[in-house]
């Protein structure tokens, strides 16, 4: 695709006769024409368009800058002024948008000889017309690899690039419920799996250990054609492997969120064999307050190392603590349960009598059955 943006600079710049920058609207630069015929360079250049040129985009000092010109509403061309003082030339602005939303700005250093509002130029005409094909562009990737990297940078990428991800998904989906799909692969394997959905959007993760998808739901909160993706895409993994399904949500702003429901749903479809081989964020239930830890307690840290105290210590707390129960769950006499409950309490320093020391206990140990990245 940034091929096919460059090109379009490229054009740009030589109808106009000026040099001509292309950014998304988070000021990232993706392409940049810095010789137009008949222009030197060398006169037309400012601190602004070099720093975006070396550093690939732009602080926020410099954006904030430019948006108070109404960049980012501007339905048509724009100029913006010089600034001596700060060594910045006057620019002409093209807005790139698609469906009502802007998505770049197609930046040229002209001197000012260009009017902005006359759209009777031929020349100036036929660049907006190439702002807005950047923008269908931008918006509908016209490779299926290419709508992937826009999604796995929504879900992934730093805050920065994420809302500009965001933006363009937006654009090409519209206003619609979406969840997000996680796939994991058992065993770690490389992630081979296809999708067929309408609109649906699919990535693998940089190391292929798991995959994404973005899917829109016709009927808002009905969640079977989610659970119909997975598990058409399960079929085609390893025995084992697992899915997880996201919350809904209205529109595609805050997808990292969704995808860390859906990773979760995912791994706690893993280990819970109730919900596998795919569980939805909604049915996690209390998983969803313990995904939310970032690490078990300290105090557990040495039950954890001895997993048969660790497994008796959950298996009595999923019975309730009833001793009962818990020994015929662990098939052991009550005598062997009491024993090892006394291990417990004298390695974790915890007084299982006590609500909250189990309650701290429970969540830790699931904590520590959950992924640490998480």
């Amino acid at each position: 695709m940034r091929d096919d943006l460059q090109e379009l600079v490229d054009r740009v710049s030589a109808l106009l006769g000026a040099p001509a920058t292309l950014e998304d609207a988070d000021f990232t630069l993706l392409a940049f024409c810095a010789h137009p015929v008949g222009s030197d360079d060398g006169a037309v250049l400012d601190a602004v368009r070099t720093r975006s040129i070396l550093t690939r985009g732009s602080p926020p000092e410099t954006r904030r800058r430019f948006e108070e010109f109404g960049i980012a509403t501007a339905g048509a061309p724009l100029r913006t002024p010089d600034d001596p003082v700060a060594g910045i030339l006057t620019r002409l602005m093209i807005p790139v948008r698609h469906a009502g939303a802007t998505l770049g700005y197609l930046w040229l250093l002209d001197g000012g000889r260009i009017d902005p509002a006359d759209l009777t130029d031929p020349a100036l005409a036929e660049a907006v017309g190439l702002a807005e094909e950047a923008g269908r562009r931008l918006a509908r990737p016209d490779r299926d690899g290419d709508r992937g990297d826009v999604l796995a940078t929504a879900l992934t990428g730093p805050p920065s690039a994420r809302a500009g991800a965001e933006r363009a998904l937006a654009a090409a989906l519209g206003r619609t419920a979406v969840v997000v799909i996680a796939l994991l692969p058992a065993g770690g394997r490389p992630a081979a799996w296809t999708v067929a959905a309408p609109g649906a959007i699919a990535t693998p993760q940089p190391d292929e250990s798991a995959g994404a998808v973005l899917l829109p739901l016709p009927a808002g909160a009905d969640l079977r054609p989610a659970a119909a993706v997975s598990s058409a895409a399960l079929a085609g993994l390893p025995p084992g492997s697992t899915a997880g399904i996201s919350g809904v949500l209205d529109g595609v702003t805050g997808l990292a969120e969704q995808w860390r429901q859906a990773r979760v749903a995912a791994a706690v479809a893993a280990i819970s064999p109730p919900l596998s081989p795919a569980a939805s964020w909604d049915e996690l239930g209390a998983w969803r307050l313990v995904s939310r830890l970032e690490a078990p307690d300290p105090a557990v840290a040495p039950l954890l190392a001895d997993p048969l105290l660790a497994g008796t210590a959950e298996r009595w707390l999923d019975a309730g603590g009833s001793p009962g129960r818990a020994a015929e769950a662990l098939c052991v006499h009550r005598q062997t349960l009491y024993y090892r409950l006394g291990r417990i309490e004298a390695l974790t320093g915890l007084d299982l009598a006590d609500g909250d020391a189990r309650l701290l206990l429970h969540a830790s140990l699931r904590r520590a059955r959950l992924p640490a990245d998480l």
